[in-house]
This record gives C-alpha cells, sequence and structure tokens, in this order.
C-alpha cells in the first residue's frame, strides 16, 4: 500500500510552526508603476506586485532558466550544523541583485548573469561548530541622500542575524561600514529586553527615511519571561538607537515577554508610520503567569516612524495560547470601492482570516464580530471568552470539521484519526491546549503564515496561500516524560521554564504520516477586497507517494507549503512553496495553472522579478526546507523568455 512519505509530509507541518509604503493616491500608482524590486515586498507597502509585462499569460509557457547561481551554503541531514532552510527574497539597488543565505553570508550578484560580485561572512572568524544557521528571508537597502555621493558607505546594505546582530555594508563592496555601531554592526545584546535571552532576526529591516527598524524573534515557549517583543530604530549612518517600543506593559515584564515582531513589517513613507505585526507573548501555550490585558500583542500595531510612539492599534487575538502569533507583513493597498480610493492595510492570520483596516484610522472596512470560544479547564488560566472574526472576507482556510470529515488513505487509517480525533479535546476554532490533549485547526503553522500575500491594484485583487493542517497540544507536569512519537520529537515539545507545565505539540497524523484533517492541505485563494467576496480557490502542489516518491497525490489534495505568492501586470501569480519542487504561473483573473518547472529543491520563498537590458527575469531560492524534511539545496535561479 503506498503512503505519502512520513518525514517529508510530517516534518514540513512541523516547521510550518516555526518591509516596507507608499500613501494616499499615489499607492496605486507607485505601486502600477513599479518595475523594480528595491525591497522584500517589492515596494515599501509590501504589495508583491511588478507592472513588468513582457512576460505573460500568451507567453509565459515559454520561459526557460536564464541563469543559476549556487552559493555553497547548503548543510544537510546529520550535519554538525543541521539541515540549512534557504528561503531569501532578492532584492534590486543599485545595479545589482543581493541575497542572504542560511550560513549568514550577504552576496551580490549581477543581474542578467547572476556572476558573484562579492560576498561577505559575517561569521568568518568563527570555527564550523560554532555557526549557528537560521533562515535569512532578505535584506534592506539604504541610499544617502544628504549628498554624500560616491563615497563608501554612501549606499548600504542592512541585515540581521541569529545571534541579533544588525549589520551595514557598503552595497558596492561589499565591505562593513566602519562608523556603523561596533564597527560595523550593532548589538542587540547591547539593550535591555527585561526577558532571559536576546532576540534574533530572520526577516529583513526596514528603512524609513534614515532610519533603519528592526524587530526580532525570541524563544516564546521556551520559559514564561522570554525576552520582550522590542522594535527599535537606528541611525542609518552611526548605529545609535533613535527610539525603542516594547510590546509588554512594565509591571509584567518580570512575568512574561515575547509578543515578538518576527515577521517582515511595513512601513509608510508619505505618513512616516510604521506598521508591525506582532506575536503571542510567552509561553505560548499556557497564559497562567500573564492574565492581565496585553492589547499590543497577536496586534497589527502601528507607530510613529519619528519618536516610535503608537498611532493606533487592533487586537486580533485575545489572551493567545494557541501561537497565533500575526505571521506575515502588513500589506498597504488602495481599494478602489465606489468610485472612491481607500487606503487601507490588510493583514492575515494563522487562523485563515484576513482583516482589512482604514490606514489612517485603524477602522475596519469590513464588520467584525465577536465569537464565543471555548474555555480552558485549567483553574489558574483565565482564557478570553471571545475572539474576533470579520464577516467579510470569508475565511481562506479550513475552520472547523467534525469526525465524519476526517482523513484516511485506508478504513485503517482512517479508523486511527478518527480514535484520536475523539480523545483530543475539539470545539472548534479557538480550542485551548488541555491535559487532555487539545487539537487545533487552523494548527499554529496556518492558515496563513509567513510568504503573505500579493496585492494586484488594477483588479483590487489580493492573492493568498494557505494550508489546511491540525496539531495536537497536550499539556503535563512540567517533570513529565516527553509524549513517545513515532515521527519523532516535536521542536513544540518542551518543559516550559516558569511554569507548571511541559508542553507536547504534534502533528495530527495517522499513522502512515499522512494528514488527519482532511485535504486540500493547500490552497491558493483570490479575494476582491472592494467586496470582500472569495473570486476564486484553487488547491496546489502534490506530495509525494511511496517510499520512493514514485506516485504523486490527486492534485485536488494540494501541498502544505512555505513561502508565498507575487503578482505581475502580465497577468500572473508565482508561486514556489510546495513541496513537490515545482515553480507554477497562474492565471490572475481565473487561478488556472498556465506553467510550471521542475526546481533542483522546493522554492520555499516568494520569488521577485525585475529587468535588465530590457530582458524580465523571475527569480526564486530553490533551497528547500530544513525543518520540512525536504531535499535542501543553494540555488538561486533566474527564467526568463528565450533570447531573440
Amino acid at each position: 500500500m503506498p503512503i505519502i512519505d512520513r518525514m517529508r509530509v510530517g516534518s514540513l507541518l512541523l516547521a510550518l510552526c516555526a518591509s516596507a509604503g507608499w500613501h494616499g493616491g499615489a499607492a496605486a500608482d507607485a505601486l502600477q508603476d513599479n518595475r523594480g524590486w528595491g525591497s522584500f515586498g517589492a515596494v515599501p507597502g509590501g504589495g508583491r506586485y511588478s507592472a513588468l509585462t513582457q512576460i505573460d499569460r500568451d507567453n509565459v509557457h515559454k520561459l526557460k532558466v536564464a541563469w543559476s547561481y549556487r552559493s555553497g551554503d547548503v548543510s544537510d541531514y546529520g550535519s554538525e550544523l543541521g539541515p540549512s532552510s534557504f528561503q531569501a527574497t532578492p532584492i534590486l539597488a543599485n545595479g545589482l541583485l543581493y541575497i542572504c543565505t542560511p550560513f549568514n553570508r550577504v552576496i551580490a550578484l549581477q543581474p542578467a548573469t547572476g556572476e558573484e560580485v562579492w560576498a561577505f561572512d559575517p561569521h568568518g572568524t568563527l570555527v564550523e561548530a560554532q555557526r549557528r544557521l537560521r533562515p535569512c528571508r532578505g535584506v534592506a537597502y539604504w541610499e544617502d541622500t544628504a549628498g554624500a555621493g560616491d563615497a563608501a558607505c554612501a549606499k548600504r546594505i542592512f541585515k540581521g542575524d541569529r545571534a541579533g546582530r544588525v549589520f551595514a555594508l557598503d552595497a558596492t563592496t561589499g565591505e562593513p561600514c566602519a562608523e556603523f555601531g561596533h564597527g560595523g554592526y550593532v548589538d542587540l545584546a547591547d539593550y535591555e529586553y527585561y526577558g532571559v535571552g536576546t532576540p534574533s532576526l530572520s526577516s529583513p529591516p526596514v528603512v524609513l527615511g534614515d532610519l533603519v527598524i528592526v524587530g526580532g524573534g525570541v524563544g516564546d515557549n521556551v520559559r514564561a519571561n522570554a525576552p520582550d517583543g522590542t522594535v527599535r530604530a537606528f541611525d542609518t549612518r552611526s548605529g545609535e538607537q533613535r527610539w525603542s517600543f516594547s510590546m509588554v506593559p512594565e509591571a509584567m515584564r518580570d512575568a512574561t515577554g515575547g509578543a515578538d515582531v518576527w515577521p517582515p513589517f511595513t512601513v509608510d513613507i508619505a505618513t512616516n508610520r510604521v506598521f508591525v505585526p506582532t506575536g503571542s507573548p510567552s509561553p505560548d501555550s499556557y497564559g497562567g503567569n500573564r492574565v492581565e490585558p496585553m492589547p499590543y500583542a497577536n496586534a497589527l500595531l502601528v507607530l510613529d516612524g519619528a519618536s516610535g510612539t503608537p498611532v493606533w492599534h487592533r487586537q486580533l487575538v485575545y489572551h493567545d495560547v494557541f501561537d497565533y502569533d500575526l505571521p506575515a507583513q502588513p500589506t498597504l493597498v488602495d481599494i478602489r470601492r465606489d468610485g472612491e480610493v481607500i487606503e487601507a492595510v490588510a493583514q492575515i492570520t494563522k487562523m485563515g482570516l484576513l482583516y482589512v483596516f482604514d490606514r489612517a484610522t485603524g477602522e475596519s472596512l469590513f464588520p467584525i464580530e465577536e465569537i464565543p470560544v471555548p474555555q480552558s479547564d485549567l483553574a489558574e488560566e483565565r482564557t478570553a471568552p471571545t475572539q474576533p472574526r470579520p464577516v467579510l472576507p470569508e475565511p481562506f482556510s479550513l475552520q472547523r470539521i467534525s469526525e465524519d470529515d476526517v482523513f484516511g488513505l485506508t478504513f485503517w487509517d482512517r479508523r486511527k484519526c478518527r480514535e484520536s480525533f475523539r480523545a483530543a479535546r475539539y470545539e472548534g476554532p479557538f480550542t485551548p491546549p488541555s491535559i487532555q490533549g487539545s487539537l487545533l485547526l487552523p494548527g499554529p503553522g496556518g492558515g496563513g503564515n509567513w510568504g503573505g500575500v500579493a496585492y494586484d491594484p488594477s483588479r483590487n485583487l489580493l492573492i493568498v496561500k494557505s494550508q489546511n493542517i491540525g496539531f495536537i497540544f497536550k499539556l503535563s507536569s512540567i517533570d513529565s516524560e516527553p509524549i513517545p512519537s513515532k515521527f519523532g520529537t516535536s521542536a513544540l515539545s518542551r518543559p516550559v521554564i516558569g511554569t507548571p507545565y511541559r508542553v507536547d505539540g504534534y502533528r495530527w497524523l495517522s499513522p502512515w504520516g499522512v494528514p488527519c484533517s482532511p485535504p486540500p492541505w493547500g490552497e491558493l485563494t483570490a479575494i476582491d477586497l472592494a467586496s470582500g467576496e472569495t473570486r476564486w480557490r484553487i488547491p496546489f502542489g502534490q506530495v509525494s507517494f511511496g517510499p520512493f516518491g514514485w506516485l504523486k497525490s490527486p492534485k485536488a489534495w494540494g501541498s502544505p507549503s512555505v513561502g508565498g505568492p507575487m503578482i505581475t501586470a502580465g497577468g500572473l501569480v508565482f508561486i514556489g512553496a510546495t513541496m513537490d519542487s515545482r515553480f507554477r504561473a497562474f492565471d490572475v483573473e481565473t487561478g488556472e495553472e498556465l506553467w510550471r518547472t521542475r526546481l533542483p529543491a522546493p522554492g520555499m520563498a516568494v520569488p521577485m522579478t525585475f529587468t535588465e537590458d530590457g530582458r524580465q527575469y523571475v527569480v526564486i531560492a530553490a533551497g528547500g526546507h530544513g525543518r520540512a524534511g525536504t531535499k535542501l539545496g543553494d540555488a538561486l535561479i533566474a527564467f526568463a523568455l528565450p533570447a531573440d
């Protein structure tokens, strides 16, 4: 009986747990005129949209590899470093492409050929055993407008690393900018975060004027008093801190931390504001140490760029015990509705919900209702009685199942999944972790995740990918032994320091390693932001069957995925993300698949596009995902139409 490879599917579900805007009527114009890719989200507002049209729906099937670049920065399973994950989205600036690697290196390439121009290794003095791998999703670019001209470091690349350092490099040479911080870097360990530990940086910084702004992820399910989630702004020239803002109320700093900002965030240049997606307080799965309100946790928070003070915020999860961090970059959108342009910001969640707010005031463009949710059965816990949910747009991922919906490849493994369903506590969305063991669906990997969305301003159309997978979370005494699992020890299983509990979080899988939740496990959805209606929704991607992966699942089942989409004015949605190592192009109007090609490893990143010498290129990192159990690689691949 063929089975889905349990390592590849199961590990991916676990891994799923683990910049930059224009304003006003100019936003849509700027987005529609965008022909470069100067920041993680293509433009500062994060729309991942390109106005390029050379590649379109009629000729996309002719795309071929134009060049590929191999960094050599790949570490396989079983190595001393552990497996790598190459998730970077290149940016185009100063006439060069800039990427970062899982080994923390920054590399500059010639756009038309992929030829390496320079490489910088911040950890070059470390021995191999001291290196720590971390996904790096991108870098940021700044150019001095004060008349510095061609002086050294007048153009800079900024990059964060796992150790919480922010590097400033000369964009032309790759040399560290000596006047920035400690001879080329700022160390977040120099600043007070109140909890135990230091943030790590996987998402790119953002640049707003002469400030480089960073957040950082923390170990928010390791201990109760993790480092506080804090946003800091540094002078782009000197590295001096200009302001900071912490998400944790001062009175609670000794009891809790977290509420961190690990995804990319967004700046609005015209209003000088920073749009920040915040995470859950620590620890993720237990809130008995933090029963007081924490309004800036799990919130879309808008800060004044000059002072770092809050302008408005909307909390999207109350008293989070579900690991429902806001997982993706907010996206600034200009929506045409009834002859007017509405300046808005869109935010997806791990719960598979899409919120759309007025950019200036934080008022929702669609009604939001408060829904009653299940309550914790722990005496010391104080879960929220309700949670917010937008009436529109409709959820873009699975929200609820019954026992009849439980999936299995055979009668036998379906019965096993049903038995686990009956054994778990499950009362729909927001079922809290429990001593019994609770089913969370969507799981802490989403729903939506860090790959974010793409927005087509000419069609009011937002594209988002999602997955429909569940996790079992079980609390037990802190000195309990880990719950045995045939799929290996979960990274979500550990004693939580400072609480009475250990938490064991496991993928909800059958004995075959197949998700017990019903397919499709991965979908791509188009949402009309004017009406809130779903325009189309399709499964995408496939997973391998059999011990050697020689059979594929039906297309209707979709694939768990890591990464995100981009849109071009050629009417195309490009996305990798899936386990089947395919890179695809879809018709933005209908969702029809128009092109696909095989990559050397899954493209679990966000693609980008640009033109050089009159030729349009589409580029994606094909490096797989270490925690996902996929094939790994180090290739950056550029596609283009055949040269005349």
